[in-house]
């Protein structure tokens, strides 16, 4: 008898034992799932809002009263949406998400961009018009006049600009073509190109029904001196009559002091 009360109460104290081990367990789990769930914030979300189409000050705003932030991975260019809204985000509008949690967006630039003016002279209104429009540059409208050589690009202008090869032009900007239309019937007289730079004389030439022929260079020009460059050497001469659509052929130097007058040109046949 006085085994089994032994055993009974050693049972016993292994039995309580265990239980409080058990209700420590518990204890320890309990606090561990609360102490998550207060950390994870779980059960509370925050819905996404839509922030496409705003300015990025606008959406920094909208996302931190929601308890949200915002960072831009990436901008982009569109004529499609105002300059420096935003384009893309990412989680998506109406999507939950945790409090803190990063929006990422993409933003249509602040400024258009700009393109740089291809070599257009001499080339058939088709292919100027389709490379004009793939550089997001529009067509005014077309100018014809008279040339040795019909449906080529005579002139690009932009209002009262005469526009250059290498010119730098905002996207989506309107250009004026000037055309050939063929010869013409009435004569015209040669105006004297001396002292003036390409675009100039191409110009001058253009009100005269007159086309700009073959151009050479004493020296050949680079990216960053051709604006330099005037003429100082031309053929036919100032004062000449041709006819409306001929060419003048022009010689260019940076040097002024070569620039000549349609009366005191020397050894043109050297040149043309």
């Amino acid at each position: 008898m006085k085994n089994t009360g032994k055993n009974t109460e050693k049972l016993k104290f292994i039995g309580v034992n265990v239980l409080i081990a058990l209700l420590i367990v518990i204890v320890i789990l309990t606090v561990v799932v609360i102490s998550l769930k207060k950390y994870t914030d779980h059960g509370h979300e925050i819905e996404v809002p839509q922030i496409t189409g705003l300015y990025q000050n606008e959406a920094e705003f909208l996302l931190s009263e929601a308890g949200l932030k915002l960072e831009v991975i990436d901008s982009t260019f569109s004529t499609k949406v105002p300059l420096g809204t935003i384009v893309e985000q990412n989680p998506a509008a109406e999507s939950h998400v945790k409090n803190g949690r990063v929006i990422y967006v993409v933003v249509n630039a602040t400024a258009k961009r700009q393109v740089i003016l291809p070599e257009l002279h001499d080339v058939s209104y088709r292919q100027a018009e389709n490379m004009l429009r793939q550089l997001g540059l529009e067509i005014d409208s077309v100018v014809y006049e008279p040339s040795e050589y019909r449906d080529l690009i005579l002139d690009l202008r932009m209002g009262d600009k005469s526009l250059e090869t290498g010119d730098k032009i905002t996207e989506g900007a309107s250009i004026t073509l000037v055309v050939g239309l063929g010869i013409g019937t009435e004569m015209m007289q040669v105006p004297d190109l001396s002292g003036l730079n390409i675009v100039t004389a191409r110009s001058m030439l253009l009100v005269q029904h007159l086309t700009m022929g073959q151009t050479q260079y004493d020296v050949e020009p680079t990216e960053d001196n051709r604006e330099d460059y005037v003429v100082f050497m031309q053929e036919p001469q100032a004062g000449t009559m041709l006819l409306e659509g001929s060419s003048v052929s022009v010689k260019l130097s940076t040097d002024k002091s070569k620039a000549v007058t349609a009366n005191n040109v020397e050894n043109e046949e050297e040149f043309f």
